[in-house]
């Protein structure tokens, strides 16, 4: 008995679903597969050095659990492909490795093969290492592969996003693309809602062109911007929750060597200049609150309240240097352990400067909901406000990591941080 020709229709949007993941896990695949050989190899090369440094002369139940080892990346990289998890890859990537490896361990000893767990263990930082590298390659390769359903504002959108998203009508979308944006506006109507569930059969997600915008971007738009529109996750309230243990720890770690940089400093500060040798400035902090904030002096004492500028005559003689490297920010270290600071958050800036921008703009105010912090996404994003339209502009990222304050995100800030660092990028 033929089918209806509805259902004939039904089954070939199907098979298009079914044939756009495919490719789309072919792609996922491609971009991460360097990294992700690459962790399997190292685990088994790792596992049998380890044997034979051990001097383990069984090589026929070693091979074969060096290949088990090698299976863990494996494992974990196929579990990634299929997510197709956009966020927290650094969790996400931990989660699927510690479950593979798990896995892998569980079927070795059921078949009664010996195995060092000790060699397995330290097989995993290594994987953990490229298949993260993988899993962040394949989500900038996903992130990309994306396509804007025509609209009249969509030119607009393509140069918002600062590169050529493909503008497309919905009868001509690439197997190439696994995901349309469209406009909450324009394309939520009656007329539309045929062709969007079509689109979503053949296999594509759908997505509100500024959702997408803003994380790929990495800022909020202030104009749109609403505090109802964040919604925390009992993941992320745990998370902030834990910071706080996290930033004590952190003090405590760094806390010796610190100690003996900020008394080399203090001397050469008061060598060159004189004293005081630490700056001491009222911060905006949580809640609205002011507090202390200290560093290093690295200006003259009449260097006078404007801000530093490129080769700032008023900068000490070698402190160029301690503020490139962020030395001078050191003393903070003390503000984090009172519970005034933590180590990532939105800078805090001075209590006239930050009633001057409350002013310019009410937004501004939401950077009080959380810790002020040593670094911070806008800092790595935007990078120094010298000017307070600067510090408008900065907002959209501090409201940005207020929305999706996580610990992948931290992670991200600290590499970027240290990448500022060293680089010496954006100091004055």
């Amino acid at each position: 008995m033929p089918k209806p020709p509805y259902m004939q229709g039904l089954e070939a949007l199907i098979r298009q679903g079914a044939s756009r993941r495919q490719n789309s896990y072919a792609n996922s695949a491609k971009a991460a597969l360097p990294a992700f050989a690459l962790a399997s190899g190292a685990a088994m090369a790792i596992y049998i050095l380890v044997m034979w440094i051990a001097g383990r002369t069984d090589w026929h139940s070693i091979i074969l659990v060096a290949v088990a080892a090698s299976l863990i990346p494996a494992i974990a990289s196929s579990l990634l492909i299929v997510g197709a998890r956009l966020t927290h890859p650094f969790t996400m990537t931990l989660l699927v490795t510690m479950f593979a490896a798990c896995l892998v361990v569980a079927v070795v000893s059921a078949f009664r093969i010996p195995i060092s767990y000790i060699a397995i263990a330290l097989t995993l930082p290594s994987s953990l290492f490229f298949v993260t590298f993988g899993n962040i390659s394949m989500v900038r390769k996903l992130k990309r592969s994306v396509a804007l359903l025509a609209f009249d504002g969509a030119q607009n959108v393509q140069a918002a996003a600062g590169w050529p998203i493909a503008i497309v009508s919905a009868d001509d979308v690439e197997m190439r693309f696994r995901k349309v944006l469209i406009d909450p506006v324009a394309h939520h109507t009656p007329e539309w809602a045929t062709q969007l569930a079509r689109l979503y059969l053949r296999g594509l997600e759908i997505e509100g062109w500024p959702t997408y915008l803003e994380g790929a971007l990495g800022r909020v738009d202030l104009e749109s911007f609403d505090l109802s529109d964040v919604s925390y996750s009992p993941a992320q309230i745990a998370y902030y929750r834990l910071k706080r243990i996290l930033d004590m720890c952190g003090v405590l770690v760094l806390g010796i060597p610190a100690a003996v940089a900020c008394g080399l400093i203090w001397l050469y500060i008061r060598a060159v200049d004189g004293g005081p040798s630490i700056f001491v400035q009222q911060r905006r902090g949580y809640g609205g609150s002011a507090f202390n904030l200290y560093k290093f002096r690295t200006m003259r004492k009449d260097a006078g309240p404007e801000a530093a500028q490129d080769n700032d005559t008023r900068i000490l003689p070698g402190c160029h240097l301690l503020r490139q490297l962020r030395l001078d920010e050191l003393p903070q270290l003390y503000n984090i352990w009172r519970g005034e600071m933590s180590f990532i958050g939105p800078r805090p800036v001075s209590v006239p400067i930050a009633e001057a921008l409350e002013a310019q703009n009410p937004l501004y105010v939401n950077r009080q909901i959380l810790l002020p912090g040593l670094t911070g996404w806008a800092q790595v994003s935007h990078g120094y406000a010298g000017t307070e339209d600067e510090e408008i502009e900065k907002l959209a990222y501090d409201l940005y990591y207020l929305k999706h304050v996580s610990l992948d995100l931290d992670i991200i800030i600290i590499f970027r941080t240290i990448k500022t660092v060293l680089t010496r990028a954006g100091a004055r």
